[in-house]
């Protein structure tokens, strides 16, 4: 069960990336900075807080207090990557997907250059049971 909850996080994690990297919807303001619920956002989700991901990665990872203190900005400046690309109304679609999921590889580099071996084995165990869960989720859908 307990690495059920931590493969949905990591999905969550991840797939925000694809979904601020998707086309604004016009009834959205790039600026916006208040909350939303998932009405008012309707398929799109609102960003993870950078600090509790690290937090999160932290418990699942054993992390030290440097190692969180290493990637909390790495995801930090993940997130507003995705919000710029997201802002980003004259890319094409497939080229904002490119450009997302080439921020994703740089984060996930960077965040396991902070990781031990151990760690580094965790997190890569946790990532495939991300993409078979997040596979096996397009399949039915």
């Amino acid at each position: 069960m307990h690495t059920l909850k931590a493969t949905i996080f990591l999905g969550a994690f991840l797939s925000t990336g694809m979904l601020m990297a998707q086309a604004p919807d016009a009834s959205q303001a790039p600026t916006q900075t208040a909350p939303q619920t998932q009405a008012e956002s309707g398929r799109h989700h609102r960003a993870p807080d950078p600090d509790k991901q690290a937090k999160h990665l932290a418990k699942e990872l054993n992390l030290t207090k440097d190692q969180v203190a290493q990637i909390a900005p790495i995801l930090a400046d993940r997130q507003q990557q995705m919000e710029s690309l997201r802002a980003d109304g004259s890319l094409a679609p497939q080229d904002r997907h490119a450009k997302a999921k080439t921020i994703q590889q740089d984060t996930k580099s960077k965040i396991e250059a902070v990781l031990n071996d151990a760690q580094k084995q965790k997190f890569e165990q946790m990532m495939a049971e991300r993409r078979a869960h997040h596979h096996h989720g397009e399949q039915q859908g």
